[in-house]
């Protein structure tokens, strides 16, 4: 079994592809959402709400959801879709 030697020049370039690596993983994981299902903590945390607030979208109809065993499940696109439908435009 031979040795190999490495050179600062190998140790660069590993350093940038690893870097690069990184850089695209962090894009897809920022830019798309990977479950289609979340749970109800998941969605107060992807909103920014309480509990509370939570329910009064579920109740009033806002937020559509599916329950399993009491467990309640919100779809990551429907959640978006809501968001979109709510946008305020103003113009001055």
């Amino acid at each position: 079994m031979g040795a190999t030697i490495i050179t600062t020049e190998d140790l660069r370039e590993f350093k940038i592809e690893l870097l690069e690596d990184i850089k695209d993983l962090l894009q897809n994981e920022n830019g798309q959402h990977n479950k289609k299902w979340l749970k109800s903590n998941e969605v107060r945390d992807l909103l920014g709400i309480s509990p509370g607030t939570l329910q009064n979208l579920r109740v009033n109809g806002t937020l559509p959801f599916t329950k399993i065993g009491g467990v309640l499940y919100y779809e990551y696109h429907e959640i978006m879709e809501v968001l979109e439908k709510n946008k305020v435009h103003n113009r001055i």
